[in-house]
C-alpha cells in the first residue's frame, strides 16, 4: 500500500518549500502543526549522539523518537571536534541547541521542518 499525504499537508509542504526563513511560519491560524507539537504538546530535544566518522547526529527527542542529521549539513558542525559538538547546550527547554564553541544555534523547528520535508519528497516524486 503506497502512502498518500492529504491536502493540507501537501498545501504545507509547499508552503515550507516557498517560505521566507526570516519570517514566522503561522500556516493554521496563530500555530501551525509544528509549533502546535513543540508549544502545546511538549515536544523538546532530549540528547544528541554524534559519531563523526559516519558524518551522523541522532536527535533524540522526550518522546522517544530520533532524528538523524548529518553533521556536515553544518558547516561549523563538520568543523567542529569531538569534544567542542559534545559541549552543547539546550535553549528554550530543549526547543533549541546552542555549540558556544563554533558558535551554532540550530532548532527543533528546523529539525523537524526537514524530516517532514524528507519524508513528502519520495512521495511526491512517486505520484
Amino acid at each position: 500500500m503506497k502512502p498518500t499525504i492529504g491536502k493540507k499537508t501537501q498545501d504545507y509542504l509547499a508552503a515550507l518549500e516557498q517560505k521566507d526563513p526570516h519570517q514566522p511560519d503561522y500556516y493554521y491560524g496563530e500555530m501551525d502543526a509544528i509549533d502546535r507539537l513543540i508549544y502545546k504538546d511538549g515536544l523538546r530535544i532530549k540528547a544528541l549522539h554524534f559519531h563523526q566518522d559516519l558524518d551522523l547526529m541522532l536527535i533524540i527527542l522526550n518522546n522517544g523518537r530520533v532524528l538523524q542529521r548529518k553533521i556536515s549539513f553544518s558547516q561549523r558542525l563538520q568543523q567542529a571536534s569531538s569534544e567542542q559538538l559534545d559541549q552543547y547546550e539546550f535553549m528554550g527547554e530543549g526547543t533549541g541547541i546552542h555549540w558556544p564553541a563554533v558558535d551554532e544555534d540550530l532548532s527543533l523547528r528546523g529539525f523537524l521542518e526537514e524530516e517532514l520535508l524528507q519524508v513528502a519528497k519520495p512521495l511526491s516524486i512517486a505520484s
